[in-house]
C-alpha cells in the first residue's frame, strides 16, 4: 500500500511538474514574442529610403536615415519596438481614458485629468505647428503605426495578454501626433512647481496664526544659499516669448477665455457611477484605489512630492583639464519601471538644411527628438525651474453663472464621457471660469478649500473673504500649460541649435514645463537661460487662493522673454543650478515664494569650488559630484546632538555613531541609518504626533531649514508637546533620539554593526501598471528590487522618501550624463533602469547596478565610435 502510495503521489507530482513546466513555457513564448527584432532586416511601408538602426550592448539605438521623414519614421518604429506599452498606458492617462483600461477604479483619475484636458490642449498645438514641424510629427506617428501594422496585442507588448484576463475586447488604436505632445503636459504636472505648498497653507489657514504660517513656510535663505545667476548677463536680443492670445489681452488681466478655452473643465455634476458586472477574469485584478487624485495622478505620471527637482552644472574650460567644457545633469523624478527616458541617436547621413539633425541623448517614447542632451556643437541640461505656474483661485458660484468683476458670467460647460472597461459608460458636466477648470469636488484638498475658504490678501489671511459676493464656494485652476504652447516645437529648435543665439531661441519657444537650460559649446562658450511663460501677477503672489470674483487678482500677462535672467561665460568659470532661486532679491519680478531651499546647490557650489582649488577640473571629479552623499540635516543633528545624553546606554551608544559620522549617507553606513531615522522621529515629534494642528512634512528641505531655526531658539513652543510629556528643546531631543533607537532595532535589531541606511532605504521598483495589480504572480512578473541605495532627500545623490510615512526611495536621479565639449565620445550618461519596457528583456533593468553606484557608462557618439559598440544592426526597407 505505502508502495501504491508513494506511486500515485510520485505520478500526481509528474503531472504538477509537467503542468508547470508548459505553463513556464508558454509563459516564456508569450513573454518573449514581443522583444524587438534587432538585426537583419524589416520591410515596411511608409519609408522612402533604408534606414540603419545601430544598437549597442545596452539597446542604445543609432538611427541613421537619409531623410528627416525617415529618421521620425524611425524613431517611432523604434520607440515601439522597445516601449509601446508604455506610450499607450501614457496616451491613456494625459487623455483621462485610464477607464477603458482598467475599469471602474480609474473613473476619478480620469475625470480629473480630463477636466484639465491635457490631450484637447495638445491637439490644439498640433494643430499651430508650421509645415515642416508637423512633417516630424506625422512622420513619428506613422513609423510608431508601421511597427503596430505587423504587431498587436502579445505581439507589441505582453501586458496585453494579462490585459486580456480583465479587458479582451481591448484593441490598439493609431498613433497620432497629439498623443505625443500630450506627453509634455504630463511632465509640466510632474513638475509644477508650488501647487501642493499653495494648496497645503490654505487648507492648515484655519488652524494656524499667520505667524505659524510663515514659519513653517520661511523665505529662500539667500544669506546661505546660492543662487543661479547672481548676475544678469547682457545678451543681444533674440526675440520675445508668445504673449497671451489678443481676446485675453483685450480683456485687461489676461484671463476672460480662461487658459484652456472648452479643454478645460470641472467636476462632475450628477454624473451616473459606473455600472455593469465584471466578469470572474476582471474581479481577479483589483486595481488599487488611492484616497487623493492628485496622489492618483503623481503615481501615474510622477510625483511633485519629495524629491522631485534636479541638479546640473556647466564648467567653462578655463577651470578643466581638456580646456574645453564639461556639462552634468541629472534630472530628478519619480521612481518608475521602465525609466521614464529612452536613450537615443538620431543622425542624417548627410546634415543638410532638409535634414539637419545629428543629436543624441535622452528622449520620451511616445515624442519625436531628444529633450536632453547634445548635437554635434551644442551641449544642453535641464533642471525644474520651481517658478510659480499654478494659481488657486476661489470662485462664487451662482446656478450656472459665477461672479466676475460685479457681474454674473454664464459658465463655459462642456460634456465628457467616459467609456468604462467592464461597465456602463459615465457622463459628466464640467465647468470653466475666466481663471480656468473649476476643480473642487474632484480632490479632497481642494473641495476642503471651498468649504472653508481663506485667501491671503495683501499680507493678511481673512475667513471668507470679506468681498465675497452671493453663492456658492468653489475652487479653479490656473495653470500656464492649460492653454496651447510652444514646446512641441522647441525640441526641434533645441536639436539644431549652432550657438548661444539658436539655444536661447531654442528657450523662447520652451514655454511648458518651465527649466532651467544650461549650456556649452565647442567654442568653448557656456551659458544659462530662464524660459518658460512665467506669469506677471496682479494683486495676489500666489502663495494663497486668490479671490477670482475680482480680475484685479488674475494674471496681467507673461514676463518678456528678454527680462528673464540669462548668464553667458560667467567671471566665476561655472553656472550651478538645484531648483534654488534663480537670481537675489532685488530682480524686478516675482518667480514664486516657493524655491528649492538650496542645500543641493549649495553643496554642489562648495564641491566644484574644491576641485578647481586643487584643479583643473576633470569628468571624474564631476561624476564624484553626481555621487555625493552629503546630509546637511545629519550635520546638524550631529552638532546639535554634541553635548546631549539621554541616560539610556544603547541610545547614547547610537548617537555616538553619529560624533565618527562625517555626514554621507553612504548606503552601508549605520551613522547614516540612525542619522535619518532620528531626523523622520524628530519631525514627527515636533511638528506632528500628539498635536491637535499638525504641521504638513512634506518637503524636506523646507522643514530642514524651520529645524535649523528652531534649534537656535530653545524657547519655540514647537519643543512642547504635552501628549508626549515633552518640555523644551533638550527633553524633545533627548526624547526623539531613545524613539528613533528603537525604530531602528524594531528596522534591523539590536547590534549597530548590521544596520545600514542602504537596505532601510531601498529603491522598488514597481511598474508602472501591472505592478500595483493585486495580485502576486502578475507583480512578481514586472516588479524588480528593492535595490540598496545610499543619498537621501536634499543631498546631491537625491534619493527621495517622504518624511513621516516610509524611508523607501521614491524619487530618484532619473539618468545622469557628463558631457564633454572636448571629445563627445568621452562623454559619460546612465539611466534608472534600461532601455526596454519588456519585462524579462536583457535590457530591462541592466542599467541598474551602475544606476546604484554612479557609475557611467561610454556615449558614444562619432560614427567611428558608434560603429566599435554595436552589437546589432536593423536594416529598415521601404
Amino acid at each position: 500500500m505505502g508502495r501504491k502510495i508513494g506511486i500515485t503521489l510520485f505520478s500526481i507530482l509528474a503531472v504538477v511538474v509537467a503542468l508547470a513546466l508548459v505553463a513556464v513555457g508558454f509563459v516564456t513564448w508569450t513573454v518573449q514574442r514581443s522583444f524587438p527584432q534587432l538585426s537583419g532586416e524589416v520591410k515596411t511601408s511608409g519609408l522612402d529610403a533604408e534606414v540603419t538602426v545601430q544598437r549597442d550592448a545596452l539597446g542604445i539605438p543609432t538611427i541613421t536615415a537619409d531623410s528627416s521623414h525617415d529618421l521620425f519614421f524611425a524613431q517611432g518604429y523604434v520607440h515601439a519596438q522597445d516601449r509601446f506599452w508604455e506610450m499607450d498606458f501614457r496616451r491613456h492617462v494625459t487623455s483621462g481614458r485610464l477607464s477603458e483600461l482598467f475599469g471602474e477604479s480609474q473613473l476619478g483619475t480620469d475625470q480629473f485629468l480630463r477636466t484639465l484636458g491635457w490631450h484637447d490642449i495638445a491637439q490644439q498645438e498640433v494643430d499651430t505647428l508650421d509645415e515642416t514641424e508637423r512633417a516630424y510629427y506625422d512622420a513619428y506617428a506613422d513609423g510608431v503605426n508601421a511597427y503596430l501594422a505587423d504587431h498587436q496585442g502579445a505581439d507589441a507588448s505582453f501586458e496585453y495578454a494579462v490585459l486580456g484576463l480583465q479587458n479582451a475586447d481591448y484593441e490598439i488604436e493609431p498613433w497620432t501626433p497629439a498623443d505625443s505632445v500630450a506627453w509634455l503636459k504630463a511632465m509640466a504636472w510632474d513638475l509644477r512647481s508650488n501647487i501642493e505648498s499653495e494648496t497645503e497653507r490654505a487648507v492648515i489657514a484655519p488652524e494656524f496664526t499667520e505667524a505659524q504660517i510663515d514659519q513653517l513656510y520661511p523665505g529662500y535663505p539667500y544669506d546661505r544659499n546660492p543662487v543661479i545667476v547672481p548676475k544678469i548677463s547682457a545678451v543681444p536680443a533674440v526675440g520675445t516669448a508668445p504673449d497671451l492670445p489678443a481676446e485675453e489681452a483685450a480683456a485687461g488681466d489676461g484671463s476672460a477665455e480662461g487658459d484652456g478655452g472648452d479643454a478645460a473643465g470641472a467636476p462632475a455634476s450628477g454624473g451616473e457611477a459606473a455600472g455593469g458586472t465584471a466578469d470572474a477574469a476582471t474581479a481577479a485584478i483589483e486595481w488599487s484605489e488611492v484616497s487623493s487624485v492628485i496622489e492618483a495622478v503623481g503615481e501615474l505620471v510622477g510625483d511633485a512630492g519629495e524629491g522631485i527637482g534636479s541638479n546640473s552644472w556647466v564648467l567653462s574650460g578655463s577651470v578643466t583639464d581638456t580646456g574645453m567644457p564639461l556639462l552634468a545633469n541629472d534630472p530628478h523624478l519619480g521612481a518608475s519601471l521602465p525609466s521614464v527616458w529612452h536613450q537615443i541617436q538620431l543622425k542624417c547621413s548627410t546634415v543638410s538644411e532638409e535634414c539637419p539633425f545629428d543629436v543624441a541623448g535622452f528622449s520620451f517614447s511616445g515624442l519625436p527628438g531628444v529633450i536632453i542632451g547634445h548635437n554635434a556643437r551644442v551641449a544642453w541640461g535641464f533642471t525644474n525651474l520651481t517658478t510659480d505656474v499654478t494659481d488657486l483661485y476661489l470662485e462664487k458660484i451662482d446656478g450656472d453663472s459665477y461672479w466676475y468683476d460685479g457681474a454674473l458670467v454664464p459658465l463655459e460647460t462642456r460634456t465628457e464621457t467616459f467609456k468604462v472597461a467592464g461597465g456602463d459608460d459615465v457622463t459628466i458636466d464640467v465647468h470653466t471660469t475666466a481663471n480656468g477648470p473649476i476643480v473642487s469636488g474632484l480632490t479632497e484638498d481642494f473641495t476642503a478649500i471651498a468649504e472653508a475658504p481663506y485667501t491671503g490678501t495683501d499680507g493678511t489671511v481673512t475667513a471668507p473673504p470679506a468681498d465675497a459676493p452671493q453663492g456658492e464656494y468653489a475652487v479653479s485652476l490656473r495653470w500656464t500649460a492649460l492653454q496651447p504652447g510652444t514646446t512641441a516645437s522647441a525640441i526641434f529648435a533645441l536639436n539644431t541649435a549652432k550657438d548661444f543665439d539658436d539655444f536661447r531661441g531654442a528657450a523662447a519657444l520652451f514655454d511648458v514645463p518651465a527649466q532651467n537650460l544650461i549650456y556649452a559649446d565647442v567654442d568653448g562658450n557656456i551659458g544659462y537661460q530662464t524660459p518658460g511663460k512665467l506669469p506677471i501677477r496682479g494683486a495676489g503672489d500666489g502663495s494663497m487662493p486668490q479671490p477670482g470674483w475680482d480680475s484685479t487678482y488674475g494674471w496681467q500677462g507673461y514676463i518678456p522673454f528678454e527680462e528673464l535672467p540669462v548668464s553667458y561665460n560667467p567671471t566665476e568659470g561655472y553656472i550651478v543650478t538645484a531648483n534654488n532661486a534663480i537670481v537675489g532679491q532685488d530682480y524686478a519680478n516675482f518667480l514664486t515664494s516657493d524655491w528649492d531651499y538650496g542645500w543641493r546647490a549649495a553643496r554642489i557650489d562648495e564641491l566644484i569650488q574644491r576641485a578647481i582649488a586643487k584643479g583643473p577640473v576633470t569628468a571624474d571629479d564631476l561624476n564624484a559630484i553626481l555621487a555625493d552623499d552629503y546630509s546637511f540635516v545629519g550635520m546638524r543633528l550631529t552638532a546639535a546632538y554634541a553635548e546631549i545624553t539621554t541616560g539610556d546606554d544603547e541610545t547614547d551608544a547610537a548617537l555616538a555613531l553619529l560624533q565618527e559620522w562625517d555626514a554621507q549617507n553612504e548606503a552601508d553606513s549605520a551613522a547614516a541609518a540612525y542619522a535619518n531615522v532620528l531626523w523622520d522621529t524628530l519631525a514627527e515629534n515636533v511638528f506632528v504626533d500628539g498635536r491637535e494642528n499638525p504641521a504638513p512634512l512634506s518637503g524636506q528641505g523646507r522643514l530642514f531649514l524651520v529645524l535649523d531655526a528652531l534649534l537656535d531658539d530653545e524657547t519655540s513652543t514647537w519643543w512642547t508637546n504635552d501628549e508626549l510629556g515633552v518640555s523644551g528643546m533638550t527633553d524633545m531631543l533627548k526624547r526623539s533620539a531613545i524613539d528613533a533607537y528603537e525604530r531602528v532595532v524594531d528596522e534591523q535589531g539590536d547590534n549597530p554593526s548590521r544596520w545600514n541606511w542602504g537596505s532601510l532605504h531601498a529603491l522598488p521598483l514597481v511598474n508602472d501598471t501591472f505592478g500595483t495589480s493585486g495580485i502576486k504572480p502578475i507583480e512578481w512578473l514586472f516588479n524588480r528590487g528593492p535595490f540598496p541605495v545610499g543619498g537621501g532627500s536634499s543631498v546631491v545623490n537625491a534619493t527621495g522618501w517622504d518624511l513621516g510615512s516610509s524611508f523607501s526611495t521614491v524619487t530618484v536621479p532619473s539618468m545622469r550624463m557628463i558631457i564633454d565639449l572636448s571629445d563627445f565620445d568621452a562623454s559619460r550618461w546612465n539611466q534608472l533602469t534600461g532601455q526596454s519596457g519588456h519585462a524579462f528583456h536583457t535590457n530591462y533593468i541592466d542599467q541598474v547596478e551602475s544606476w546604484q553606484k554612479v557609475e557611467l557608462t561610454p556615449w558614444a557618439f562619432t560614427p567611428d565610435a558608434v560603429d566599435a559598440a554595436t552589437t546589432d544592426t536593423l536594416v529598415l526597407m521601404p
